[in-house]
């Protein structure tokens, strides 16, 4: 295997890590804040992302689905409304600008919303590279301080082929990944919701029959699986299995949703830590384990009309938990016991479906030995600043920005699309105040060829 290194005329002072909505909409205000100064600071910027192109949450971008935020919360709007990076321009650009003002809604459906990050995604393209998987970050200590942090990744189109690039910062933005529940293995007849489409496509062009699928969750997601099987599979049984009474519509209302608004993320920052926790439980309604009432109401109807017409395909198997599943050649075995009374049901399936959500990967989990660099409260939390810097051993002068797993200081805004925009802004405006006070990067050291191009 071999490794080719970056020379020291090419330090990033930003290197981001993953390049989905957050690292996206932090690589337009970093070209954006470049174009307005006529690229004169010189800022040297880059992302890496292990997927051969942008995506977003392919798996899931069901052709009704719509989003379940407001499109004036883009990658840009929150922070510059002038930007012509918004999802209005991106209309525009498509010639869709007056067809959807008709439409009269909030909330573009996901696929076109997907399109927006593709649209803009391509215009900051070189910025990212693609396939790069990064595989280790190693610390670089000068003078017995940690300055700059190198981070390997795989070479596109060589993965056995190592590149080194050193920077002075980081931003981790790698995203959620699927969570499932204890013991549970995944195969090609158990999914985690992740992956419905394609699964789906693939048992159909494999013409593997179905007669029973089961989905266990009671979110956004689950139900989305739900519905999007039922309309799949017109011969199959459906069956959601969950621990509720019935599915919980989504805490939409102008008061709750003000929990995402920015200024509630100073608040929540700055409160003491039972009060955060308050917070987080009581808005939680806001955000997990609920529906859509539109999408409420319509499996609702579908289960009405099927009993009208004796022929009941959805089946709502609530205060219910799958205690046993076993695989088969032929299926999935699913065990389902109804808590109230203890009995349990057999379902011979033919396909599982886990929408059991996602969940932060850790920090160790992409920079390795640096992870042992960050400090921790006395809950082994990371210690994040407001700015969305982790907070460092006290000769660690290169930084490491969080978009994401930070919950516990930030809010519930943390993994959403809320507050992108204006979290990126304040993270650009971090980077660009820090490095203004590094006297190491005055211009007559170092002037490396900047990669935003204005």
């Amino acid at each position: 295997m071999t490794t080719l290194r970056t020379g020291p005329d090419s330090i990033y002072d930003v290197l981001g890590i993953g390049f989905g909505p957050s690292n996206l909409a932090l690589a337009i205000a970093l070209h954006e804040h470049s174009v307005r100064t006529g690229g004169e600071d010189g800022l040297r910027v880059g992302f890496l992302e292990r997927q051969p192109r942008f995506g977003w949450h392919r798996g899931m971008l069901i052709d009704d689905a719509t989003m379940q935020v407001s499109f004036l919360k883009d990658l840009v709007t929150m922070r510059d409304p002038t930007s012509d990076f918004s999802f209005l321009c991106y209309l525009r650009d498509r010639g869709r600008l007056v067809d959807f003002l008709n439409l009269k809604t909030l909330f573009p459906l996901r696929i076109e919303f997907h399109d927006y990050f593709e649209w803009a995604a391509a215009r900051v393209a070189h910025l990212v590279e693609y396939s790069a998987e990064v595989v280790a970050v190693r610390p670089v200590t000068e003078d017995g301080e940690i300055r700059y942090y190198d981070v390997t990744s795989r070479t596109p189109g060589d993965p056995e082929r190592l590149t080194v690039r050193r920077a002075r910062s980081l931003c981790v933005a790698t995203g959620l990944e699927p969570h499932l529940p204890p013991g549970a293995a995944l195969s090609e007849r158990i999914w985690h919701n992740s992956q419905l489409l394609p699964r789906v496509d693939e048992v159909r062009r494999q013409g593997t029959p179905v007669r029973r699928a089961v989905v266990l969750g009671a979110g956004q997601s689950a139900a989305e699986a739900v519905d999007y099987l039922h309309r799949s599979f017109p011969e199959a049984e459906i069956c959601s299995v969950f621990a509720k009474y019935g599915y919980t519509p989504a805490d939409d209302s102008p008061f709750a949703n003000k929990i995402f608004d920015p200024e509630a993320v100073d608040l929540y920052y700055g409160a003491p830590r039972e009060v955060k926790r308050s917070l987080f439980d009581y808005h939680r309604s806001t955000n997990y384990s609920v529906v859509d009432m539109d999408l409420i109401e319509s499996l609702s109807r579908s289960m009405y009309q099927e009993k009208v017409q004796g022929q009941e395909r959805l089946r709502m198997m609530n205060v219910s938990r799958i205690r046993d599943v076993e695989t088969s050649e032929d299926g999935v075995r699913v065990t389902v016991e109804f808590l109230p009374t203890g009995e349990r049901e057999i379902l011979a399936s033919d396909l599982l479906v886990y929408a059991t959500g996602y969940q932060p990967q850790g920090i160790a989990d992409h920079l390795g030995e640096i992870a042992k660099l960050c400090l921790r409260d006395d809950e082994d939390a990371l210690e994040v600043g407001r700015d969305h810097r982790v907070a460092t051993a006290p000769h660690v002068t290169a930084d490491i920005y969080l978009q994401g797993g930070t919950e516990h200081t930030h809010g519930l805004t943390s993994t959403l699309l809320s507050t992108t925009a204006v979290r990126a802004g304040e993270i650009c405006a971090s980077l660009l105040a820090r490095r203004s006070l590094d006297p190491v990067l005055d211009p007559a050291h170092e002037a490396p060829a900047p990669t935003v191009d204005a």
